[in-house]
This record gives structure tokens, C-alpha cells and sequence, in this order.
């Protein structure tokens, strides 16, 4: 079957096909090889950026939300879920065809390439909602068992699904304070705040570290904090992330470059929601304009044995 317009321009992006899933190498990926800094997951958490696979189980989503920068836009035909083992291997191996071009390269730090081909964490926040997936629990199961951690990014749509789930660290999206903002800003297929609300409540029993992440947009999301506040507050979670829209990819259509919020903003956003909340800004990231709160209940940083 020949690819579809829309697959063959993830092709193009550098986006490796795996059945219904994809893996894509970020810049920040690139700029670690070569020696350079490092994403925030690294500042934030000690994730090498060189051993991190970048990922998603599936390309479809549920929303589709204005800040999104990922080709959302296009519809990709829905494919027959690929088997958890089938998957891995297959995004396992897209990742090692993607350091292997570093192998002939001058600029490579050499140490770096080594500790890449025997990658240790997998982010499943490429694209698209991974709840979709329907063996993500077998899934992430796997990635444990080879020694890896996980980091899920979800938009909290499927509690049911989340509730079964152990990564390593939990993301919920929360990119507006109520159900009004959220439907103007995400966008949702269907009724979905109310499955929002039930996945924020389960967070707090959750036996994974969790994490809040939110997406500021100016003019758009920015107000209304003590109705954030409210809506973590309930959910408990180990961290908050205040990340800035960044003005890139397909959000340029839906966006003005004006909604791309200073690092100022995000930290003075950030001070007042800790305030609310009881949490301590732990650390930021002015190049990604993102800080990071904590409880202080967990250390930040997990742990890696052979983590440089």
C-alpha cells in the first residue's frame, strides 16, 4: 500500500514509521551528540538527551489544540494497533538508524555515541495521544523490563487507561483552567472535560511520580490561577512544569508570534501559582522558557546508575 500525502510528509520531518507509532530524534538529541547542552528533562530530571527515545505509540489524537506545533492538521488513516514487542523493536531500531549516522561524523563526541546505542529512557510524547494506543500498559511494561525509565505525556482524556498505568513519571496536560477555555484552546473531539476532571482526581493515589504540565499561551491560557491552582491542588502532583508556547511548526497558522510568552512571564506565572499552591520553584530553563515547582515531597532528579 502506497504511503499516504500526510505520511510521506512526516517523512520528510524525520519522523520513522512504526506501524502505528513513530520515533523522531529532537534537537536536542543532536545538540547533546555533538557535545552541547542538553533539554530540560536533563536539567530538570538528569534524562541524558542522547540516550532519550523520542516516541509515540500512535498518531491519532483526540484534540486538537491551537499551541500544538506537531502536523496535526493532516488526517493519517488509522492503522491496526502493532503488537507492544512488535513496536518496541521497531522504534529501537529506528532510534539506532538515527545514531548511526553520527558514527562517520568529526563533531561527535565519541563518548556520547557509545552511550547512545544503548538508549535508557523513552519518551512517549512524540505525537498524537498514546491512551489511544490500546496495549500502552503492555507497552510500557516492556520498556521497564529492558532497564529503561518512561516519561507519559497525556492529555488526560482516558483515566480508565491511566489508572492501569506505571511509567516512570506521569505528564497530564492541563492547558486551561475550565471547561470553556479548554474547549477553545484544545479544541476536543467530544465532551472530554469531565474525563479531565476524573484523571486529576486519580493522580493523587497514583504510584508513579506525576508531574502537571502546562502550555502558556499569551492572550490565551495566562489568566485564571486560582482556578489552576484549584484544579492541581486536588491532583497532588509531584511537580508542576510552566513551559512558554514556542511559535514553531503548524501552530504558525493558528498563532501570532505575540502569543509566545517571555521567560519573565513564565516565571512570574510560575512564582504566583507556587504561592497558591504551597510548591517552591526548583529550577528553570530561560533557552526553553520553563520552570519547574515541586512539593518537596520526591528528589527531582532520577536516579541512573551510569547517568553522565
Amino acid at each position: 500500500m502506497q504511503d499516504t500525502m500526510a505520511e510521506k510528509a512526516l517523512a520528510r520531518q524525520g519522523y520513522h514509521l512504526v506501524g502505528s507509532g513513530a520515533v523522531k530524534p529532537c534537537l536536542w538529541l543532536n545538540r547533546s551528540m555533538r557535545g552541547g547542552d542538553q533539554c530540560y528533562k536533563n536539567h530538570f530530571y538528569g534524562i541524558a538527551s542522547h540516550r532519550c527515545v523520542q516516541m509515540t505509540p500512535t498518531l491519532e489524537c483526540n484534540h486538537l489544540c491551537l499551541h500544538c506545533w506537531r502536523p496535526i492538521d493532516d488526517p493519517i488513516p488509522g492503522k491496526e494497533p502493532m503488537e507492544p514487542a512488535e513496536l518496541l523493536e521497531g522504534i529501537l531500531r529506528g532510534q539506532q538508524r538515527f545514531i548511526s549516522g553520527y558514527g562517520g561524523s568529526s563533531t561527535t563526541d565519541p563518548v556520547r555515541l557509545e552511550e547512545a546505542r544503548e538508549p535508557k529512557h523513552m519518551a512517549i510524547s512524540l505525537m498524537g495521544e498514546p491512551t489511544l494506543y490500546p496495549y500502552l500498559k503492555e507497552f510500557i511494561d516492556l520498556v521497564s523490563r529492558r532497564g529503561m525509565t518512561s516519561f507519559l505525556v497525556s492529555n488526560a482524556t482516558h483515566p480508565e487507561v491511566l489508572a492501569e498505568l506505571r511509567p516512570t513519571q506521569l505528564y497530564l496536560s492541563l492547558n486551561a483552567p475550565d471547561e470553556e477555555r479548554y474547549r477553545r484552546i484544545c479544541n476536543p473531539s467530544k465532551d472530554l472535560w469531565p474525563r479531565i476532571l476524573e484523571s486529576l482526581e486519580l493522580l493523587k493515589e497514583h504510584r508513579c511520580r506525576s508531574v502537571i504540565r502546562m502550555t502558556l499561551v499569551r492572550g490565551q491560557n495566562m489568566e485564571g490561577l486560582d482556578d489552576y491552582a484549584r484544579l492541581i491542588g486536588d491532583a497532588e502532583p509531584d511537580f508542576v512544569e510552566l513551559k512558554a508556547y514556542m511559535h514553531l511548526g503548524r501552530s504558525r497558522t493558528r498563532l501570532e508570534r505575540t502569543a509566545m510568552p517571555q521567560h519573565s512571564e513564565i516565571l512570574a506565572l510560575a512564582d504566583s501559582l507556587a504561592g497558591l499552591l504551597g510548591y517552591h520553584l526548583e529550577a528553570d530553563v530561560p533557552l526553553s522558557r520553563v520552570a519547574l515547582l515541586s512539593r518537596g515531597r520526591i528528589s527531582r532528579f532520577i536516579e541512573m546508575r551510569d547517568h553522565k
